[in-house]
């Protein structure tokens, strides 16, 4: 990965010489000015990913070469440093878009944390330009069934203001994709989308994780860290599967949302920021409120607008126009030449009745585009557990089967395009030849079924 390039703008030489030292140490590659002349004669201002920038320059104010960075369209975070600090200053840089304020003399550690934490929120920035382009305006959504069009309406009108949104839906159903619709058609589209995923933390790392930390303030806390609340500040923070928040997570949640603000773990000093919630859920938070697993109170706090979001099977005349988008799509970002489906794949595609829904639409997509040799996509590549008649009970067949169909189809297609020739379809499959004869036994595989 590239050095990161921080541009320092200060007219004490012995500033500029010590910041550059400090931070090349650290493996940033680091470039010092002295006037506001010098700055914007500077080539590719549009490549730095830093700048740190002095309030009171020779030629001009450090808060007005902030401005002229912003109206040039130049998005990385900035850092004001100053001798002559007032209260004033502060409060004018951070509501101008200043990331932080530092006063002069500098501090080794302060420098390092402030930089580290703005170059954090700068990542942050470009990831959530590069989603806001992939997945692309709202209007590109997918679906025109009844179901996906009355969500998405009610998802839109919701946007219009800072109400909490509580997303409820089956997993695969594209909830972070109408969270990411919301937060582009709010008021807050101009700041960051930043997402936690409350099922993959830990319950012990969760706190750290949504508030921060600060140094020292357990193992392992070298240094102080912002949370996921002040990275979303003047954005919007995507809680998703919130039901697996823990008991004490949940109290301090709800703290935030009653308050505006909260603490860092181990910090005294309290925090506010400025964030629209929309939460999400593949779970039934009334049931577990009366069962006595989620804060009743916290529970109406986050749903103040919750959207049902529907599942695959309840818009059925949407998977056709969903499949040939993820086919294009996948097409297009593996350098395949575009392929298209037959029409004898779709009476399969709608009969299944799809339990891992869009995301499970996906995948079979991608899996047959990959398997399939010519630009024509059959009813022949559709995989085996699709065609398998569905239990009634669960409405699918078990996770082992599909794996297993799965598998069979997979390890069947190598050893047919190889002749049945063991060896041959081994390597085909990455595999040892001795395990390949192993999965034929275990699958019962033979020549000619």
């Amino acid at each position: 990965m590239a050095a990161r390039r921080i541009l320092v703008v200060d007219d004490e030489e012995n500033i500029g010489r010590s910041l550059r030292m400090i931070l090349e140490r650290e493996g940033y590659q680091v470039n010092a000015v002295h006037s506001a002349a010098e700055m914007r004669a500077f080539p590719d201002k549009g490549r730095i990913d830093l700048f740190l920038l002095d309030v009171r320059l020779p030629d001009a104010n450090g808060i007005e070469l902030l401005r002229e960075l912003q109206d040039a369209e130049i998005t990385a975070p900035a850092i004001m440093i100053s001798g002559h600090a007032t209260i004033a200053d502060a409060v004018t840089a951070t509501r101008g878009g200043a990331f932080d304020f530092l006063e002069k003399p500098l501090g080794r550690d302060r420098v390092m944390v402030a930089v580290k934490n703005a170059l954090e929120q700068g990542s942050l920035r470009k990831e959530n330009k590069r989603l806001r382009e992939a997945v692309g305006p709202g209007s590109r959504m997918i679906g025109s069934s009844p179901a996906f069009e009355r969500v998405l309406e009610q998802a839109t009108m919701a946007a219009g203001s800072d109400a909490r949104v509580l997303l409820i839906g089956e997993s695969g159903t594209g909830k972070e994709l109408l969270a990411a619709h919301i937060h582009g058609a709010s008021p807050f589209a101009a700041g960051p989308f930043v997402k936690v995923n409350c099922a993959a933390i830990p319950g012990d790392l969760i706190e750290s994780e949504l508030f921060g930390h600060e140094k020292g303030s357990f193992t392992g806390a070298t240094s102080m860290r912002r949370g996921k609340f002040e990275l979303a500040d003047n954005g919007t923070l995507f809680l998703d599967e919130i039901g697996d928040l823990h008991a004490n997570s949940q109290a301090k949640l709800l703290r935030v949302l009653q308050e505006g603000e909260f603490h860092r773990v181990g910090g005294e000093q309290p925090i506010r920021a400025t964030v629209r919630v929309i939460s999400a859920t593949n779970r039934d938070l009334s049931a577990m409120v009366a069962q006595g697993k989620f804060r009743e109170d916290l529970y109406y706090r986050v749903s103040v607008v919750p959207l049902r979001v529907p599942a695959l099977r309840e818009r059925p005349q949407d998977i056709r126009p969903m499949a040939e988008y993820f086919l294009e799509d996948f097409c297009g970002r593996n350098g395949f030449r575009q392929k298209s489906f037959d029409a004898g794949v779709w009476e399969a595609f709608e009969d299944w009745k799809w339990p891992g829904n869009a995301r499970e639409l996906r995948n079979v997509v991608e899996r047959m585009a990959i398997l399939s040799h010519g630009d024509l996509i059959t009813a022949a590549a559709i995989p085996l557990e699709l065609r398998l008649p569905q239990k009634e009970a669960g409405g699918r067949t078990s996770v082992q089967e599909a794996r297993e169909s799965g598998e069979r189809e997979h390890v069947l297609r190598a050893l047919e395009d190889a002749g049945w020739n063991v060896s041959g379809a081994a390597r085909a499959l990455g595999i040892e030849r001795t395990n390949l004869h192993k999965r034929i036994r275990a699958l019962g595989l033979t020549r000619g079924k």
